[in-house]
């Protein structure tokens, strides 16, 4: 594990471009869980592409950001509305103008595309520096950039040794409110490392710009926050500053969790909820096949979660105790929905994933779409 900055990685800056091929929803050998049913409601029609007289608070897509893309993992922005996205299997990174323009601004050599790894998560922090999760040949890691004179300069590893697999490379990243940097990880297709300390696997970390544990962890010197994880793929934080995270299950419960600090969530001993005293419940589940849930994003007391099996957009009510009230749009409408993020116009961006070897791609694919809630 690295706790400080490492030597310069190659990444080449290539010029403006025109644009152009997998996320985790495979079954898991049986084990024993425990599991408690969805509260999810029926799936609303479908909304009309460009916005419909449907009932006020639905999601409308109002049009599409960006098209030809291959498989859009991260996205955030910039201090000027400039959006910066990257692409798991070409391990290019895009910048998307507030114009629509959109440029490849980067190409992270280090990455080593795989199954569900390669070029993952994208968070914009202070100055412009540009943090990245990365699959190598030996591990996941994170990277730090910045974005200047158009592009994306030397990259320095802030991180590394976390556990990397074909399936489970975890790889959201997101800061928090506390101005931390916050890194989903898996446990890489090894169920137990999720309940070992001394592994990086299947936790969530919470780190400082130079890769370094973040003060108020659990453990001083560890970076990890909390544990007991397959799989999160979403992190975001409410009105209230809590924090909640999206999860892959395995075989018959996905997961939304309120992430708090040091809690273990139990995987690989629970699937969902188990009611043990050493474990935390997760406060929604959904079967499998209606969610396999990966980006998620909070706007006007609600979280958006973009489902990739579930191929639709869940909505959650989080302005009380507990999260409640999930419901459902888009279904099969636009196909596997991967990242979703709130926009600096109000809007969120949402992006297909159909490229990514278990969809099923439609014109255009891979799209990020602009949904706006009216």
């Amino acid at each position: 594990m690295s706790t400080r900055p490492r030597a310069p990685l190659a990444v080449t800056l290539l010029a403006t471009m025109a644009l152009a091929a997998c996320g985790s929803d495979e079954p898991e050998p049986e084990i024993p869980r425990v599991t408690q049913p969805t509260t999810s409601a029926d799936d609303p029609t479908p909304s009309a592409p460009t916005g419909s007289s449907d009932a006020a608070g639905r999601p409308r897509v109002q049009g599409t950001v960006a098209e030809g893309l291959s498989v859009p993992w991260g996205i955030d922005f910039l201090d000027d509305g400039t959006a910066l996205v990257t692409e798991r299997d070409t391990r290019r990174v895009l910048a998307i103008s507030t114009d629509g323009q959109v440029s490849q601004v980067g190409l992270i050599d280090e990455a080593a595309p795989d199954g569900e790894g390669g070029l993952l998560g994208l968070a914009v922090g202070p100055d412009r520096d540009v943090f990245l999760y990365v699959t190598t040949e030996d591990d996941n890691r994170v990277l730090r950039t910045r974005f200047a004179g158009g592009g994306l300069g030397p990259a320095e590893v802030i991180l590394d040794g976390i556990p990397q697999g074909v399936t489970h490379d975890g790889g959201r990243l997101a800061f928090g409110p506390d101005g931390y940097l916050y890194v989903s990880t898996g446990e890489a297709g090894n169920p137990d490392i999720a309940q070992d300390p001394e592994s990086l696997g299947g936790k969530i970390l919470r780190i400082t710009t130079d890769g370094r544990p973040a003060p108020g962890n659990p453990d001083p010197g560890s970076p990890v926050w909390t544990s007991g994880h397959r799989n999160v793929q979403g992190l975001a934080w409410d009105d209230r500053g809590r924090m909640w995270a999206s999860e892959f299950g395995a075989q018959t419960r996905d997961e939304l969790n309120l992430v708090e600090k040091g809690n273990n969530y139990g995987w690989p001993r629970v699937e969902g909820a188990g009611g043990a005293p050493e474990f935390t419940d997760p406060h929604l589940v959904w079967p499998v096949e209606e969610a396999s849930p990966s980006g998620l994003a909070h706007l006007d007391g609600h979280l958006y979660m973009a489902g990739l099996r579930g191929e639709r957009l869940w909505r959650i009510d989080v302005t009380g105790k507990e999260a409640r009230d999930p419901t459902s749009f888009f279904s099969g409408e636009y196909g596997r929905l991967r990242p979703v993020v709130a926009a600096p116009d109000g809007s969120l961006w949402v992006a297909t994933s159909n490229q990514d070897g278990r969809g099923d791609p439609r014109p255009g694919d891979d799209r990020i779409l602009r949904v706006t809630v009216q």
